[in-house]
């Protein structure tokens, strides 16, 4: 326990492999990243504490960018906490960054843009060090008819149609900046054991979709990949994206696909 002095509002950044857990948010069983992140706090604080986090991300969804803000009065300093911070914390949740912010910040309201990765190892094997990081598809993909496809999620829309079931919002009108699906090389995937993953797998080519909104709804992401693999496997045809976003039936749109391959790499404030 520190020193108490003035209340400061600290902006953290953090990094974890969500496999182990519930989610970011705490939950009324299982152990969350929130959880565990605000039980280290408070030892160090000597009393309860919130933390927020600008995206609840879902049970085993991962993140290498998750920002969160948290009002202290421990006179502990940046550096000293951000250590202490991940003695406590188990090996899968790192705070790479401990930042003052300003009083009114908040990290789930200031921000206006998140950026998800969606990660996909296409062909007959997927090497050991991937599956908790990607999702393993093993027909044969067509990039770039997935590619085309993704950018008609580019502009304003109601995903509707895109959001788990009985998803309550306000609105289901989202704007996404940029949606993108390209190949990459085994360096580029986060998160998996490169150095030990043999690149030249025979007909094996690795996927990232990325995507860029001002929001995002619950399972969006994972029911835009799963849309767009059920066009690439030659399924669903493109112009579903379009009906789909015309109906906000969620029977119009392919299914949600699995959480190991989804990413939180970026929130812009």
């Amino acid at each position: 326990m520190a020193r108490s002095g003035p209340e400061r509002t600290l902006r953290l950044t953090l990094a974890y492999d969500g496999t182990p857990f519930v989610g970011w948010q705490r939950q009324a069983e299982g152990i969350s990243i929130q959880g565990l992140v605000e039980e280290a706090l408070a030892r160090i604080e000597g009393a309860p504490v919130t933390v927020v986090g600008a995206g609840r991300t879902d049970a085993g969804v991962h993140s290498c960018a998750q920002v969160a803000s948290v009002r202290l009065t421990a006179t502990i300093e940046l550096a000293t906490l951000a250590r202490a911070l991940n003695a406590m914390l188990p090996a899968e949740i790192r705070v790479t960054g401990v930042d003052e912010a300003p009083a009114s910040f908040h990290a789930r309201y200031s921000a206006v843009s998140k950026t998800y990765r969606y990660q996909i190892v296409n062909g007959p094997i997927a090497m050991p060090f991937e599956w908790r990081y990607a999702w393993h598809v093993g027909e044969r993909l067509d990039v770039g008819r997935m590619g085309a496809a993704a950018a008609l999620f580019e502009g304003e829309h109601d995903f509707s149609a895109f959001c788990a079931t009985g998803s309550r919002v306000k609105t289901s009108v989202r704007h996404v900046s940029s949606s993108r699906l390209s190949c990459a090389d085994a360096a580029a995937f986060r998160g998996c054991a490169w150095g030990l993953v043999a690149e030249d797998l025979p007909d094996t080519q690795r996927l990232v979709y990325e995507v860029k909104a001002s929001g995002f709804l619950r399972h969006m992401v994972r029911a835009i990949v799963g849309t767009l693999v059920e066009i690439g496997a030659g399924r669903r045809e493109p112009a579903s994206i379009e009906r789909a976003i015309r109906s906000g039936d969620r029977n119009d749109a392919g299914p949600t696909a699995p959480a190991c391959g989804l990413w939180l790499v970026g929130v812009d404030y």
